[in-house]
């Protein structure tokens, strides 16, 4: 058997003619930059997060960094970022002129926020003037311990920004993903739970203030056209995309409990399966499953095994941030954040899409399970 790690042509085929109404619409208004196909996404998307106010933007990684331009972060400011990440979270952080200040990750491979108490605890006064937001990651579509992250930003005086480019609908105490901190943001790329048919992201936010100057920043500062009110820069999400994801936001509370009976299946498969860690969901949370990633000692040796018997894997992610060579310069070192060090050499993400088959989960279980079994029955 074959198994994909993820299959976009199946969830596009039973949309397939609502899409091409779609893009048919873009095509005979004109409406390719922004525009009414950007505006109609972003009055459903907003709702959908349980905020007032949505910003549709060029890519995730656009969102994160406009949303740090517009709380006013930049030059020689610091910026405290999940270690356990795709290196975006960090890099936008980095184009402002601010130094991102890494912290390692909990059990749910979220933001551990008794390392974070820590950091804060021991930073001087002069250090403490100079943090100015954190960004918690909610990773593989879980939430980080969101209550606890505000409350210490209330403690310390920081924003939050969440990074939800993983996240779409996931929730903490009914509250969704991007609606609690200062600022969300998503990626729509082709891969994610909502995806685009080419690069787009999103900034939610409930501040009337900042979606005002965010959507002037993304259109070059103008509030009408050739009337610039601030620097800005051209990070519109095209009209292409805006209407391909007002579609697709239709299905998503749909495809979502579909990954969530995927996992509950990988969950109970691969249960006392020794050597196998599944993934942990904490308390009062709902992952939207965007990875489902699972842990093993031997981890390139069963991606191995897996890849040879048909079943496409991926890592997420086996170089933590600051072991990075673009991140050398700020002096970490191996051993500075033994959770994430240890997780980057066992995490392995296993076939997760709305439209995966029990049979192939089956599968999929069934030559972990003899992986393993042969493994075990090697050892003295």
């Amino acid at each position: 058997m074959k198994v994909p790690f993820l299959n976009l042509t199946a969830q596009y085929r039973p949309i397939k003619e609502e899409i091409a109404a779609a893009l048919q619409e873009v095509l005979d208004t004109n409406t390719f930059a922004g525009g009414p196909m950007v505006e109609r996404f972003e009055n459903v998307f907003a709702p959908f997060c349980q905020t007032k106010h949505a910003i549709g933007v060029g890519s995730g990684t656009d969102a994160l960094w406009m949303a740090l331009l517009g709380l006013g972060i930049g030059a020689d400011d610091e910026v405290i970022v999940p270690v356990n990440t795709f290196i975006a979270t960090a890099e936008a952080v980095s184009f402002t002129g601010a130094v991102p200040v890494f912290v390692d990750c909990d059990e749910y491979c979220n933001v551990d926020t008794a390392k974070l108490q820590e950091i804060l605890s021991a930073m001087s006064y002069e250090q403490r003037a100079r943090l100015k937001a954190l960004i918690p990651v909610h990773l593989y579509g879980q939430m980080a311990n969101i209550d606890e992250i505000m409350a210490l930003a209330e403690e310390y005086g920081f924003a939050v920004i969440e990074d939800a480019c993983q996240a779409h609908g996931a929730e903490y105490k009914g509250r969704r993903a991007g609606s609690i901190g200062d600022a969300g943001c998503f990626s729509f790329y082709p891969g994610k739970n909502l995806g685009a048919y080419g690069e787009a992201g999103a900034i939610v936010t409930n501040n009337a203030e900042l979606a005002a100057k965010l959507r002037m920043f993304r259109d070059h500062g103008q509030q009408k056209k050739y009337y610039h009110s601030i620097i800005g820069w051209n990070a519109r999400m095209d009209g292409f995309q805006g209407a391909v994801l007002a579609i697709k936001l239709k299905y998503l509370d749909e495809w979502t409990k579909k990954r969530q009976q995927n996992a509950q299946i990988y969950n109970e498969l691969l249960a006392g399966i020794n050597g196998i860690q599944t993934p942990k969901e904490m308390l009062n949370t709902s992952s939207v499953y965007h990875l489902y990633v699972i842990q093993s000692d031997d981890r390139d040796g069963l991606q191995r095994y897996l890849e040879q018997r048909g079943v496409a894997t991926g890592l997420h992610y086996p170089v933590p941030l600051h072991l990075q060579e673009a991140y050398s310069s700020l002096g970490y070192e191996e051993g500075n954040f033994p959770v994430a060090e240890k997780a980057a050499k066992r995490v392995l993400s296993l076939p997760m899409f709305p439209e995966l088959t029990e049979a192939q989960i089956v599968y999929v279980c069934g030559k972990i399970k003899e992986y393993k079994g042969s493994a075990n029955a090697k050892r003295p």
